[in-house]
């Protein structure tokens, strides 16, 4: 489990590597992440029209934060090369005014993602971007699992990577080609047992609510079941402090180096 990649009472994850003070999904942004001293790399899965993972939030390439070509923006409809012609450091994204620019920072595939690995012993947390109701932009959720599991085996990552989604039938699928790995059932709806989201996300042993979702009884009940609970994205101490109250094993936040210096405080790391 997540409380594994190190000792510590609540673990964190750099969401997207660092979006408050880095290009999102970069690597600049994860090879800061990496450097303040984040437990796990958080980060999203596409796949391109030649079956390559690449790292990027939105199946379609997000022109508020990147440039490129004018045309086809699907992931799913370009190839790599293709892919790699955006350039996703030089636009600040919305709303995080202390982000530092990387021009020239370009969508990584996987692999170089993974290829960080001998930086640290910080985990992996990917997940794959799939939705049911647009399934023209991913692949098959079988053939989507099936990438996912021989990229992490070709870096032998097994005991390093976590693999979450909101469909489940990739994690399903997951379950079944790659048994070794651990999965996590992302989460945003209504309120809802958490132990009966692990459950119909096929028996995973994480689950990744939203963090307005978390409550003290509902995280309880999970652990007591055998689960772990690691919300995303809270992003102030506010927020962070509600969190650490209800006791949860990890959190996916945008700014991996102030959680750790607000752990550090309540010496809780």
């Amino acid at each position: 489990m997540l409380a594994e990649a190190a000792p510590k009472t609540i673990t964190v994850q750099g969401h997207r590597g660092a979006r408050t003070v880095r290009p999102e999904n970069t690597l600049p942004a994860f090879e800061y992440a990496i450097e303040v001293g984040a437990d796990v790399l958080e980060l999203d899965l596409g796949v391109t029209s030649d079956n390559v993972l690449v790292v990027h939030h939105d199946q379609t390439i997000n022109l508020t934060i990147c440039s490129g070509p004018e045309g086809e923006t699907a992931i799913r409809r370009l190839t790599l090369e293709q892919v790699k012609r955006f350039d996703c450091g030089s636009k600040r994204a919305e709303g995080f005014p202390r982000q530092e620019l990387a021009p020239g920072a370009r969508i990584p595939t996987l692999d170089e993602v993974l290829a960080l690995a001998p930086k640290g012993r910080f985990w992996f947390n990917i997940e794959m971007k799939s939705n049911p109701k647009r399934p023209e932009l991913a692949p098959e959720p079988e053939e989507f699992a099936r990438l996912v599991a021989e990229a992490v085996r070709r870096h032998k990552l097994e005991d390093r990577v976590v693999v979450q989604s909101f469909d489940w039938r990739t994690l399903k699928a997951l379950k079944t080609i790659a048994p070794e790995l651990k999965l996590a059932a992302l989460y945003g709806g209504l309120p809802k047992d958490f132990v009966k989201i692990a459950a119909e996300a096929g028996g995973v042993p994480i689950v990744s609510p939203h963090h307005l979702l978390v409550t003290r009884g509902r995280v309880r009940k999970a652990q007591k079941a055998g689960l772990q609970v690691v919300p995303w994205t809270p992003n102030n101490a506010a927020q962070w402090d509600r969190l650490i109250k209800a006791g949860v094993d990890s959190i996916i936040t945008d700014d991996p180096a102030a959680l750790i210096e607000h752990l550090r405080a309540k010496k809780l790391r």
